[in-house]
């Protein structure tokens, strides 16, 4: 599928490794310029912009914690003065700590606030000024756990700062909506990742799967096709939705 976003720039956040590398990698191959960002990871994020340039393709590595908004707005203005501008942002960064609802800490709470739902609040802040003055529209497209959407135990954290972000993007749409800039939010189901422990892994993989009518976990793989897709001029009219990208682990 072409999706034809040559002249585009993306920032997509948590982008060094795994599901926002392969996003980043999919909107690069769409002919995208990306911003590949990073909080600590700077050798793997670097890693996948040199992969992205090498290919023939436009990407730098943009070091900023996204919980902190004169942080997230100097990543923005850097991108818009290197890349000549920002049309589409991708939410991909977050934290995902499982932990007894009880034996949690207000400081694990304030974390996963603080990066699930702020950092989408700051990163929105920081882009849709430069959206709106551009005049050219724009995609917003948030992740997260879909246990957002449905709960899960041991995951009160992530579900609440998550399930935050996708009320703030259904409003985010109605409100810029008349600037043809759209907003969603895309669910994930369980995802194998580089940095899952393998040990913990293969013990709870056989019960896990019994809960996907697929029978396996998802690869970063099966979820940038559906990015670069609401990326893209095709999806126009699609704004304030939540898709899940789940092996059918959740169907409401």
């Amino acid at each position: 599928m072409n999706l034809s976003l040559a002249g585009k720039t993306a920032l997509v956040t948590g982008a060094g490794r795994d599901v926002g590398k392969a996003i980043a990698l999919e909107l690069a191959a769409q002919g995208a310029a990306v911003a590949i960002n990073y909080q600590s990871s700077a050798d793997a994020a670097e890693k996948v912009a040199a992969e992205i340039v090498a290919a023939g393709g436009r990407a730098i590595a943009c070091g900023a914690d996204i919980a902190d908004f004169a942080d997230t707005r100097a990543m923005v203005d850097r991108v818009v003065s290197e890349l000549g501008g920002i049309e589409i942002v991708v939410n991909n960064a977050g934290l995902a700590q499982r932990a007894r609802f009880l034996e949690t800490t207000p400081e694990q709470w304030k974390r996963h606030i603080d990066v699930g739902l702020l950092g989408t609040v700051n990163t929105s802040q920081a882009a849709l000024p430069h959206m709106v003055q551009a005049g050219k529209g724009g995609r917003i497209i948030s992740l997260g756990g879909d246990s957002s959407r449905v709960g899960e135990a041991n995951l009160s954290m992530a579900a609440a700062s998550r399930a935050g972000t996708i009320a703030l993007i259904k409003s985010l749409a109605r409100e810029f909506g008349r600037y043809d800039i759209t907003c969603n939010a895309v669910t994930l189901g369980m995802i194998q990742s580089a940095h899952s422990d393998p040990a913990w892994l293969a013990e709870n993989l056989p019960k896990m799967v019994k809960n996907y009518p697929l029978k396996r976990i998802g690869q970063p793989a099966d979820v940038a096709p559906m990015v670069a897709f609401l990326a893209s001029a095709d999806a126009a009219w699609i704004t304030g939705q939540t898709i899940s990208i789940n092996g059918g682990f959740a169907m409401l």
